[in-house]
């Protein structure tokens, strides 16, 4: 039985008893930028083991931590638990590679095939792949995914606590995103990647040298195993207009589908202001924080469909700009962005120890400049982080929705930013650096990043960089029946009624983002997208049912931000404000 002071239900998936339903919402395609027609989706139901458990029946890819898992029984961390499922190769494989893939499990995780070891991993937020062709028997095979979440902070935790509360949130073990197989020939296309500016696109296939791509009617030969594509009429990605080249790459035995879009990121001026520029031109990115949490599935949706539904939501409110913070979504996330047009400012998720007094108390008193050099000093620690950075470049840099990386945030495992920004040039040269979002500021950043909850709004250090507000706002209005907890509220101004919370959001953008954009600021990110657990400072619902503002209330902000940034006035809305 639930505590009483969490509220919320589940999407439907569960029947009151508990009882899951056939339909697995899952069963999509999981990797949109490499795209082969066939595949065998393994979610569903997994036999699930733990010590001193009798077995239970868990549904993949929801974590065992979630309602929609089917487990809703509390985790010691640091146990052993162990997935084992049965599955049949087509026969047409035969003569084929198999993969397997996982899109994520947290945290540490030993793959097996008819018992048979296949790999181990030690990173919960990034994709593994596996080929397991010699470990698999005709007929029936078994594979098995034994997990520990050991919480360690040597590696990615994010918002992960065993006491879960403000603004930390309940962990997320084992297996989270989708279990697939994938048949492919004895030379295939191993990896994609995709360099792409304002004229064209260059596209290099990893585990191949020749081959042909195929973009409309034309073809492009894959030389070396790289090819240049310079469109006629270049279009333009924007959020206003996201179009996408979508093309096909044939090297013989191998064939997999793609897209990639034009567009280009880089900090200028315009009328002698700093600014962040898009394609060439300045753009002000109006933006949400997105924790990318759900009161059913905690890091996994309960349809992928929400992930769209999150999206449009937003840009029918005015914003642009989506920071995903502290996490590594599924890709679909990140498809989804790139063919809605949402722009998407993605965080490394954080290694190493918080402190709450040196990394909340003194920065939010305004002490705010500290050398970071010895901080985080367990060396283990920065070697696991700045490798788990370079590997969240690589499995997302295809995408072009992402427009900026940010490295640290507020002081959580900051160590030698200046060091972490040039490694991080190095791997990526098209988009913009945050390299510490709100404070330690050292020497090397693309952008001033502050963020200011409880003062009014102000630009940070004139330095010539563009100038955001990484994060701002968190105005509260709960609703109960929609909060997960009821006797506790998370958040930094609180409002009685919704019509007050309305009337307060208004006017900060209004008497406060504003005029800041006409002096220089380029980016707001407010926070934040939707209510986190005792966190009810979104503008969504925990569990996505209510929208806490109508599109009428946030009616000609985002025409205002862009006509401050391009320097002109913008036109009257219908109540004649600008």
């Amino acid at each position: 039985m639930k505590k009483k002071t969490e509220k919320i239900t589940n999407n439907q998936l569960f029947t009151e008893a508990g009882e899951a339903l056939p339909e697995i919402p899952w069963n999509v395609y999981p990797r949109p930028q490499m795209r082969r027609e066939e595949w065998l989706c393994l979610n569903g139901a997994w036999d699930f083991y733990r010590q001193d458990k009798e077995p239970q029946k868990i549904i993949v890819p929801f974590c065992p931590e979630s309602l929609l898992s089917g487990i809703r029984e509390p985790l010691r961390y640091g146990e052993a638990l162990r997935y084992e499922r049965k599955f049949t190769i087509p026969d047409s494989w035969r003569k084929k590679r198999i993969l397997l893939h996982l899109g994520a499990v947290n945290r540490v995780s030993e793959i097996r095939v008819n018992g048979r070891l296949i790999s181990f991993h030690l990173r919960g937020y990034l994709p593994i792949t596996e080929d397991i062709t010699r470990a698999l028997l005709p007929g029936e095979n078994t594979v098995s995914v034994s997990v520990v979440n050991d919480l360690f902070s040597r590696y990615a935790l994010g918002k992960q606590k065993v006491k879960r509360g403000g603004m930390w949130y309940t962990p997320v073990s084992g297996i989270w995103q989708t279990v697939w197989l994938e048949p492919v020939p004895e030379h295939y296309i191993d990896e994609l990647v995709i360099e792409s500016d304002m004229k064209g696109a260059t596209i290099r296939a990893e585990g191949v040298s020749e081959g042909t791509v195929r973009l409309n009617e034309k073809r492009y030969l894959l030389r070396n195993g790289e090819a240049r594509i310079e469109p006629e009429d270049p279009h333009l990605w924007s959020p206003e207009d996201p179009y996408l080249y979508e093309f096909t790459l044939n090297t013989g035995e191998d064939r997999v589908t793609s897209y990639f879009a034009l567009r280009e990121i880089r900090a200028g001026e315009a009328d002698g202001i700093p600014r962040i520029l898009l394609n060439g031109k300045p753009y002000f990115f109006n933006g949400l924080l997105d924790q990318g949490y759900y009161s059913d599935g905690l890091f996994t949706p309960a349809d992928p469909k929400l992930f769209e539904e999150d999206i449009l939501k937003m840009k029918a409110l005015g914003f642009n700009t989506l920071r995903k913070h502290i996490k590594v979504e599924a890709e679909q996330f990140y498809y989804d962005c790139d063919r809605l047009g949402m722009v998407v400012f993605q965080d490394m998720v954080n290694h190493g120890e918080y402190h709450y007094f040196r990394d909340t108390v003194l920065p939010t008193l305004g002490f705010k400049k500290r050398k970071d050099r010895r901080y985080n000093r367990d060396e283990e620690t920065r070697r696991e982080f700045l490798n788990f950075m370079e590997e969240t470049v690589f499995a997302l840099r295809n995408h072009p929705s992402i427009l900026y990386w940010t490295i640290f945030n507020e002081g959580w495992g900051q160590f030698d930013a200046d060091e972490a920004y040039r490694k991080l040039r190095a791997l990526d040269k098209s988009r913009l650096i945050d390299a510490t979002s709100g404070w330690f500021r050292q020497e090397k950043s693309d952008v001033e990043s502050e963020h200011i909850y409880f003062k009014k709004l102000k630009l940070g250090k004139k330095s010539g960089r563009p100038q955001v507000l990484s994060e701002f706002g968190g105005f509260v209005y709960k609703i109960p029946e929609h909060s997960f907890n009821l006797d506790k509220t998370y958040g930094y101004k609180l409002f009685a009624t919704r019509e007050e919370f309305a009337a307060d959001f208004r006017r900060i953008y209004l008497e406060e983002v504003i005029p800041l954009a006409k002096q220089g600021l380029s980016a707001a990110i407010y926070t934040q997208l939707s209510d986190v657990e005792d966190e009810t400072n979104g503008l969504l619902t925990y569990d996505r049912r209510v929208q806490k503002l109508e599109a009428s209330e946030t009616e000609g902000i985002i025409e205002a931000l862009q006509a401050a940034v391009n320097g002109t006035a913008p036109e009257k809305t219908e109540n004649g404000e600008a």
